[in-house]
């Protein structure tokens, strides 16, 4: 009770200073204001001083820095609340003997040995069958085209061999061109050409038989006959060009073959392939022991001859054909590893379990853990080193994060934050072998950025690793890897879609990342890597499933902690939004003039690298509350009689006025706008005077003296812009009106008006909690004449006869 008493006295406190330092604030800023560039050093100065208070009253309050450090302490220290002193490679203080007889089994390292066995234990493999078949089709389809060229033989002119042997015929089709012109050019002269060259020798001496046998018409149609068969030779060669794998003599022994050896070789062929299909081809099966297996197949089948021909035929066309059965592989590994003894310690009464200064090891520690001897409580210096290392990343989370959000925080931010970082070091408590860091930085990078993200996920992880003490780094660093990947890219995309791509990315990402470490970490898997492929199809999956959750929640997350996100500013700047179209139907006006300032505003906040997105949506909805009484605002009334003219009450004319902010929040609250977009409605008037019924007012007081001209009815509630993108519209707003009127001004008379609107709101501190600085005005007056010489661009104009054209008629 004294406790609670202490916290709350200590948060008064710090309540009542800070309270006493914005008034101090306020008291300082009209003088601060009035010189630019000392309020430009004079809050560096400040913030310099301040940073520190700041940072823990303000930013974040002491309730939630409370919070999350114990919360987060008590989970990261989980592993100390029952620590034993005398654990493994602790020194003994004393001797300790067994107490009585005792065997106990030692689940650690029965559990490595299993998990050895596990990773070490060969895949099982099965068939292919698409694989096994698209082989026996490539093999075939060779063989067929052998088939095809060897048809075209078949029409060949029969010669007989008692006419050209069978072996000059082989010959005199495959000769070279030279040698064949040679024979043309001399076929009636024969006995001139060499008849000691080998076979040409031999085809010259059987064509001069066949000549001197008959007359010159017979000998011409037997050239003709071979001049036939040449030409189909060339053709049939030509059609095995893509035969790369045999050089052009075993094409032609291809070819030469009779039938009967050519069906033989097919059939042996095809049963050799089927064989060694039979028997599998492994993934990653080197090229030699493949090359090997075809050999010995072949050897005992086919001739010498044909050998050297059909092994590269045959092996250039192999592939693997078997792949990992995932199922079987999990079901043998579980079954050997429950085939393995359980480790037992064993010892006898009064034995000595460890001596006075010997370090413990496994073995004694099971035993002095099972006799009660290890001395368990609560680890303090764990306990005190896990909050100080949450201490530390909490605090360099919330400086960042400070920094990041220029101090704009709420509440349900940090909580929030507070949820997504304690669910990771939660979830590995369990040992489940896998950690939320995926889901926490793509959620992290879509709400608040990828700087905030990457903190967030980096702090993360290292408490984690710290919780863990380094077991099982292999899925940290796997999932560590695909949250900095969300983290880094997810605050940049701008559709769902976008987003569920990089979910399929987180499960590439995790899946190979915890391939690359467990094969990096493991002596014994460096041969046989494809036995870690199922876990790390696993990791995948889990990744890709965070990615899928992320996705699926955030819409959720976004409305129940009012966050806003790129694509849900894209989603309700859609002009289809059911409140955006009942603003153009009922006051079309209004919605013009709305797209009008969207376009300053947004220029405006792109060049000052603003929430461009923010500004878009924002402008869009901050004149919805105008719809109360459309025609109360003058550019609804499209030439119709002034309503205010009939009323003749400029108070009640500044009510109704005035009403359109008010009314806009109940509006923008039943449709559920964000709070940032909400923000826009009343910020985009701040307390400006609505100069046009205090004038009105001022002169009817003046005609009667009894009338009391209370300025503040005449203004609006406020608050002024509290952020560079508010203040932006009010700009914009302001400025509006004054360009439209513009008609055949110049740039320079356009950036003179803007300008005298511009200073008129400095001068009413409109701007001053803004953020936007005074040398930022010009920037946006230039950016303010840019847009509205594109919207006011000259057009040709049409001459009177063209507008009047008829079209001619036709004869």
């Amino acid at each position: 009770m004294n406790t609670l008493q202490s916290i709350s006295q200590t948060l008064k406190k710090w309540q009542k200073n800070y309270s006493r330092l914005e008034r101090r604030e306020n008291r300082n800023n009209i003088n601060l204001k009035k010189n630019p560039e000392i309020t430009n050093k004079q809050n560096s100065h400040k913030h310099n001083q301040s940073l520190w208070f700041r940072l823990v009253c303000k930013a974040h309050p002491p309730v939630m820095i409370i919070l999350s450090l114990t919360t987060i302490t008590g989970v990261v220290s989980y592993r100390f609340y029952n620590q034993p002193e005398l654990g493994v490679g602790a020194i003994s203080p004393t001797r300790i003997v067994a107490p009585r007889d005792g065997s106990f089994i030692d689940e650690k390292s029965t559990e490595n040995l299993r998990r050895n066995t596990r990773n070490g234990l060969l895949p099982i493999l099965r068939e292919d069958e698409n694989s096994t078949e698209n082989i026996k089709l490539r093999i075939q389809g060779r063989l067929n085209q052998v088939d095809e060229a060897r048809d075209i033989l078949r029409g060949n002119p029969i010669i007989a061999e008692s006419i050209l042997s069978l072996e000059v015929q082989e010959y005199l089709r495959a000769v070279e061109d030279d040698k064949w012109r040679l024979i043309i050019e001399n076929r009636y002269s024969l006995e001139n050409l060499d008849k000691e060259d080998g076979l040409f020798g031999q085809s010259i001496s059987e064509l001069m038989v066949y000549g001197q046998r008959f007359d010159r018409a017979e000998f011409d149609n037997l050239i003709n006959k071979v001049a036939t068969q040449r030409g189909n030779y060339q053709t049939a060669l030509a059609m095995l060009g893509d035969f790369s794998e045999i050089n052009l003599s075993d094409k032609q022994v291809l070819l030469n073959l009779n039938e009967d050896s050519w069906e033989e070789a097919k059939v042996k062929v095809n049963d050799i392939v089927n064989r060694i299909l039979t028997q599998g081809i492994p993934f990653g099966l080197p090229e030699s022991i493949r090359k090997r297996t075809v050999d010995v197949h072949l050897s005992p089948y086919l001739s010498d001859s044909l050998q050297p021909i059909f092994l590269p035929l045959i092996n250039n066309n192999l592939r693997s054909n078997l792949i990992i059965d995932d199922t079987e592989t999990k079901a043998r590994a579980e079954r050997a590893a429950l085939e393995i003894d359980s480790v037992v310690v064993s010892v006898e009464k009064d034995e000595v379990i460890v001596d006075v200064g010997e370090q413990i090891s496994q073995s004694d520690f099971v035993l002095l853990d099972n006799f009660g001897l290890s001395r368990r409580s609560i680890n303090w210096t764990g306990v005190v080193t896990s909050a100080g290392f949450t201490a530390g990343s909490l605090f360099i989370f919330m400086a960042i994060a400070h920094r990041k959000n220029k101090g704009r925080l709420r509440r349900r931010d940090q909580f929030l934050w507070w949820l997504l970082s304690l669910s990771v070091p939660f979830i590995s408590i369990f040992d489940v072998g896998y950690n939320s860091l995926p889901a926490v930085g793509f959620l992290m990078s879509t709400f608040y950025g990828p700087t905030v993200a990457i903190a967030n996920v980096t702090l993360s992880g290292g408490l984690t690793l710290f919780q863990t003490g380094a077991m099982g780094w292999e899925y940290l660093i796997s999932s560590y890897a695909s949250s900095m990947l969300a983290a880094i890219i997810a605050g940049r995309l701008r559709s769902r879609e976008e987003l569920a791509l990089l979910g399929g990315g987180m499960g590439v990402t995790q899946g190979a990342v915890y391939f690359v470490a467990t094969l990096a970490s493991s002596a014994t898997l460096g041969t046989f890597w494809y036995a870690i492929i199922p876990g790390a199809l696993w990791h995948g999956a889990v990744g890709l499933i965070y990615g899928v959750l992320a996705l699926g929640i955030s819409p959720y997350l976004e409305r129940f902690f009012d966050l806003i996100t790129p694509i849900r500013l894209a989603e309700l700047s859609n002009p289809n939004r059911p409140m955006l179209k009942k603003l153009a139907t009922e006051a079309p006006g209004t919605f013009q003039h709305t797209m009008f300032v969207a376009n300053l505003a947004e220029a405006a906040a792109q060049k000052l690298n603003c929430n461009v997105e923010l500004v878009r949506a924002g402008t869009l909805y901050h004149d919805i509350g105008k719809m109360h009484d459309p025609l109360g605002f003058i550019e609804n009334q499209m030439g119709s009689k002034n309503k205010h003219e009939e009323i003749n009450d400029p108070w009640k004319s500044a009510e109704i006025i005035k009403k359109h902010v008010s009314e806009g929040i109940v509006m923008a609250k039943k449709c559920g706008l964000p709070q940032a977009v909400q923000n826009f409605i009343p910020e985009h008037q701040g307390t400006l005077l609505i100069s046009y019924f205090y004038y009105q007012a001022r002169k009817q007081g003046e005609e009667d003296s009894t009338l009391d001209i209370d300025e503040s009815i005449f203004r609006y509630d406020g608050p002024i812009p509290q952020s560079r993108e508010t203040g932006i519209v009010m700009l914009a707003d302001g400025c509006e009106a004054a360009l439209r009127s513009l008609k055949d001004a110049t740039p320079d008379q356009a950036m003179a008006m803007i300008n005298k609107i511009f200073k008129a709101r400095w001068r009413d501190r409109q701007l001053e909690d803004s953020g936007l600085k005074y040398e930022e005005l010009p920037i946006i007056a230039e950016v303010f004449v840019t847009v509205w010489q594109q919207s006011n661009h000259e057009r040709i104009v049409y001459p009177k006869g063209a507008l009047e054209m008829k079209p001619s008629s036709k004869n």
